[in-house]
Parts: C-alpha cells; structure tokens; sequence
C-alpha cells in the first residue's frame, strides 16, 4: 500500500465525494416529489394518470440506470435538448428512483386500512384532514424503512454516473488506475469515501426505523 499516493489524492477523491453526495442528495430529492406523486395518483387511481404512472413505473423499474443514463445524454441532444453531464445524472436517478420511491409510498398509504379513512368522515373530518391526520403519519411510518432502502440503493447507483464522463468518486478511481496503475490505492480510496458517505445514512435509517417501531408498540 503506497500511503504516500492515497495522501496525495486524497484531496482529489474530496471533490469527488463532494460531487457525488451533492448530485446523489438533489436526485433523491426529486424522486421522492415523484415518488410522492405517482403514489398519490395510484391510491386515489386518478382517471387518465394512473396508466400513465403505471407505464412509468414499470420502465423505470425494469431497466438499468445505465441505459437511461445513456437515452438521456445521448439521445435527448439528437431531438434538440441540450444536456451535460451533471444534469444528465441528475435526471437519471431522478427518474429511476422516483419509481422506487413511489411503490414505497404507495405501500404505506395502502397499509392503512379503510374503516380509518370511513371513521375520520363519519367524524366530520374532510379530505385533507383525514389525508393529513389519520393517513400520512401511519403510512410515513410504513414507508420509512423501504425509504431509506431506496436512498442507500440510490446513492450507491451514483457508481454508474462516471459512464456519462462525470467526474465523481468511480470516475476518479478508474482515471488514477489508467494514468498509475495504482489499483488497490485507488480502490481502497473508492471504497473509504463511499463508506463516509453510506454508514451515516445507514445508522440514520435505523434510528428513525427503531424510533417508529417504538412508537407504534407504544413503548
């Protein structure tokens, strides 16, 4: 191991970290308001968009972040749309996880069974309301294992955005072994940075998980 290589790289592999969670927590961001709207449209099965979600769906869910990543990149600027590489990753994931994020969603809201919904009217409650105070915070707490399932599948997917010639962590690794040779340097860095970034949201889910379990048994 030549720790005078990982010292002199590690600022490099930094920015790439950077880059990475930056562009990795803006997607996760966008494909949870599509995951929440697609979820929407699919419980309430709102006329004309519930097929229409239901196709989006299964595309996105049914091929690889890749190949989407390659349609957008290299397919949106033959049709006039201009794209770069930062955007590119962004839309992809964006467009991949919103499928993942909407089935989660959709499962919570499911889990919630109707005699609530038909109790919160027979109340006087209105739609809102029983959206907002019976519904939402037992779905959220459904729905918040498989969440942040999908916010650790996502960032991981980021791996794939060095495809689009975006320099992130992958990216970085694979430059300093073509131009060194140094390949367990490099893949040890690779490996560290993306371990920075995972194991705190991981430890994060399983709080709000373990918080959520309690509150639901009432201890």
């Amino acid at each position: 191991m030549n720790w005078e290589f990982i010292i002199k790289y590690l600022p490099l592999y930094r920015k790439a970290a950077w880059l990475t969670l930056r562009l990795g927590l803006l997607g996760i961001a966008l494909s949870t308001l599509i995951g929440l709207f697609c979820a929407a449209v699919r419980y309430y099965r709102i006329p004309v968009l519930h097929p229409l979600v239901r196709v989006y769906i299964e595309i996105s869910r049914n091929t690889p972040l890749l190949i989407q990543l390659f349609f957008i990149y290299y397919g949106l600027p033959k049709i006039g749309i201009p794209t770069d590489p930062a955007s590119c990753g962004v839309a992809g994931l964006s467009f991949l996880g919103g499928s993942y994020m909407a089935e989660a969603f959709r499962s919570g809201l499911e889990s919630v069974e109707a005699i609530q919904t038909e109790s919160a009217y027979a109340l006087g409650m209105s739609r809102f309301q029983t959206l907002r105070f019976i519904i939402l915070p037992q779905a959220a707490a459904v729905s918040v294992p498989a969440f942040m399932a999908n916010v650790i599948f996502l960032l991981k997917e980021t791996s794939v955005f060095s495809a689009v010639s975006l320099m992130d962590l992958m990216f970085t690794a694979k430059d300093l072994i073509g131009l060194y040779y140094k390949t367990t340097e490099s893949l040890f860095l690779l490996v560290a940075f993306y371990l920075v970034i995972l194991l705190p949201v991981s430890l994060l889910g399983t709080v709000l998980e373990r918080r959520l379990r309690y509150a639901g048994s009432g201890t």
